[in-house]
């Protein structure tokens, strides 16, 4: 039997938010929940029952919730979540009105600002005002240009307590790349930064922000606020009014429109490596709901405490940060590079500020253990609780990085999901043991499960990670696909009525997760399926090895497999570092994980959001294009891919 790496005491698990959410329905509904795997069975088994215990438990403001929970439960998709409901997620966010901090702004560049959540009700009824003199209406979209600051989060509260949708991309996006996103919806107003900063090197954006509202027809309004210069000079951006001068006016108390469940709050978008981006629109009360569920049980969030996740406002992972006000919670904003000006911001930050819940990614923690850095001998992180990874599979050693390097005793919560249901599938839990490698649970509500290629559910084997029945933050849809064929075959094609999320993931022993790889990415040497995680687990034990990137080349009438990796500065890929890669894959894998060549490169190419992009490697391999060059944060290292003599022997 697995050892847990971690447990909770029974103290611990008794006090949680998910343990009394247990007693109440056993008070209720007259049944005995023992444990988690209980819990989760009985929100499958009663998914009316479940949600709108929820509803009531998290104490939703709504104008009305109505009679029913769930119309055409069957129908996936179709599936109708209180369809009576009247709502807006500002009066949720916003319930909380005290001098309790909301919000605090930090950057690389040592700058700290802090409001409370009188203050932040007040500057979202400011630009609520200016929104509203611009003509946005229910439905209308407000889009941001913006770094991960307080203007961010004011915006998008400003916009969605007038039921505006709102929708962001970072700064570092060019001119097309924020144009192949924002010109298919027609944002009525635009929200923009004059600039940001990356490794200490301030990054103008006033003349990219000018194109862009070139681009961009039907603009009512630009909202430019400093972010390099207390004062810009705006006279380049057409129609750009100064956001001082905006929140200077006092617009009286903040009025919301209270609208239906289903009313559409977010446009999140899809990397867009293979393409033009998808539009995924996302429901207000859904997402609201999700996210409450997965702060306040599965990471048993409260008004104490102190929230921070490494994100860009590009990331999905931004839009769930937000929902942290819902719990009345202060949440940390960051913005810059993860280590600037020094390799341990992230952890200094963290220690000043008290962070209790630390969100970051697999790739940074790794990172971490690369740098060598030592946060538990380092910093006071005393009120540090729980640590949540995701973006990619979080290691097995990283795991071990955490607890001997971090803390001992915290929740360690590799959580996965994706900006397609601006949430998570599997993630944490505070009354269960944590396992080496594993994500410790599939989510309340959510009916996940792991099938094999004939749609029959799969106990310890690989297959493809898939949700059999509805939940209330599936999407709305695609924007401009009006009888929903693309929404369709992007997620219920593979198997009918049937969520696949292209992941290849396995359900363990311990009724945890282990995430392989993504689907489209597996390799596939001499008809085996391997996911790349795997390798990447092992290449990743090598010191010599920053990062690695794992495609399956087309060869003869097979695949092999192909490595590329970044090495240490002054490192160089000889025979003998080939053959230790080798031999610690073949050792701790097997012969088929084996690559048939290892290549150095100096650079992997990866999205804005830190993921390395397996596909767009395969495809400049293969001497197929790479379509949307624009949705990488490093578009020019796919050039160090190309015509490699050592992929033609």
């Amino acid at each position: 039997m697995t050892q847990p790496i971690w447990q909770p005491s029974p103290e611990a698990v008794e006090a949680t938010r998910m343990t009394a959410l247990m007693r109440r329905i056993e008070r209720e509904h007259g049944v005995t929940l023992d444990d988690y795997a209980a819990l989760h069975a009985w929100s499958l088994a009663h998914p009316a029952r479940f949600w709108a215990l929820l509803w009531d438990a998290f104490g939703i403001v709504a104008e009305t919730r109505g009679e029913r929970v769930l119309e055409r439960p069957d129908a996936m998709p179709g599936a109708r979540w209180f369809p009576d409901a009247r709502l807006n997620v500002v009066a949720n966010l916003l319930s909380r009105r005290d001098d309790h901090p909301a919000l605090i702004a930090r950057d690389e560049r040592g700058r700290r600002r802090e409001l409370d959540y009188a203050t932040l009700h007040r500057r979202v009824a400011s630009l609520a005002g200016v929104l509203r003199e611009a003509g946005v209406v229910p439905g209308d979209r407000v889009a941001g240009v913006v770094p991960n600051s307080e203007h961010a989060v004011i915006a998008m509260l400003a916009a969605a307590s007038l039921g505006a949708v709102w929708s962001s991309c970072s700064p570092d996006f060019g001119v097309q790349g924020v144009l192949d996103r924002f010109g298919q919806i027609a944002p009525r107003v635009l929200i923009a930064a004059d600039g940001y900063t990356w490794n200490g090197k301030g990054i103008d954006i006033r003349e990219r922000l000018a194109a862009i509202v070139a681009g961009l027809e039907g603009l009512a309004r630009v909202v430019v606020f400093p972010f390099l210069d207390d004062r810009p000079n705006l006279s380049g951006i057409p129609g750009a009014v100064a956001w001082d001068d905006v929140l200077a006016r006092d617009a009286g108390a903040l009025e919301v429109t209270a609208l239906p469940f289903d009313h559409p709050l977010y446009i999140l978008y899809s990397s867009g490596t293979t393409g033009t981006p998808k539009c995924i629109v996302h429901g207000a009360g859904g997402t609201l709901l999700q996210h409450l569920k997965e702060h306040r049980l599965h990471t048993d969030i409260g008004p104490d405490d102190v929230l921070f996740y490494y994100t860009t406002c590009g990331w999905m992972m931004w839009n769930w940060l937000v929902s942290g006000l819902a719990s009345g919670a202060t949440l940390v904003l960051f913005d810059g590079a993860p280590f600037a000006p020094s390799p341990d911001a992230l952890w200094a930050m963290a220690e000043g500020e008290g962070v209790s819940v630390f969100g970051t990614s697999a790739r940074y923690l790794g990172a971490c253990e690369k740098q060598g850095l030592r946060p538990d001998r380092d910093h006071d992180l005393s009120a540090l609780r729980a640590l949540l990874s995701t973006g990619s599979a979080l290691p097995h050693e990283s795991f071990d990085y955490v607890y001997r390097d971090i803390k001992a005793d915290l929740l360690l919560a590799s959580i996965s999901g994706g900006t397609d249901i601006v949430s998570c599938f599997a993630l944490g839990c505070p009354i269960r043991p944590v396992y080496r490698g594993q994500l410790q649970c599939r989510g309340l509500g959510m009916a996940v499960e792991v099938f094999d290629d004939d749609g029959r559910p799969l106990r310890g084997e690989k297959g493809e990670l898939v949700c059999t029945r509805p939940f209330p933050a599936m999407p709305l849809g695609f924007w401009n696909d009006p009888d929903g064929e693309r929404y369709h075959d992007a997620y219920f094609a593979t198997f009918p009525g049937v969520w696949a999320h292209g992941d290849y993931a396995e359900i363990t022993a311990e009724d945890g997760l282990v995430i392989h790889g993504r689907s489209d990415a597996v390799l596939n040497p001499g008809g085996v399926r391997i996911g790349t995680a795997e390798i990447y687990r092992q290449v990743e034990k090598v010191e010599e090895v920053l990062e690695s990137l794992c495609i399956g080349q087309d060869w003869g009438d097979d695949t092999r497999v192909v490595l590329f990796v970044r090495l240490r500065e002054g490192q160089v890929l000889d025979e003998a570092l080939r053959r230790r890669i080798r031999d610690t894959i073949r050792a701790n894998a097997t012969p088929r994980h084996v690559p048939a060549r290892i290549l150095q490169v100096a650079d992997l190419p990866r999205t804005r959001s830190g993921k390395l992009v397996e596909l767009a490697v395969r495809n400049v391999v293969h001497g197929r294009p790479v379509k949307n060059r624009e949705a990488l944060a490093n578009p020019e290292a796919l050039a160090l891919f190309e015509d490699l003599p050592e992929l033609r022997e």
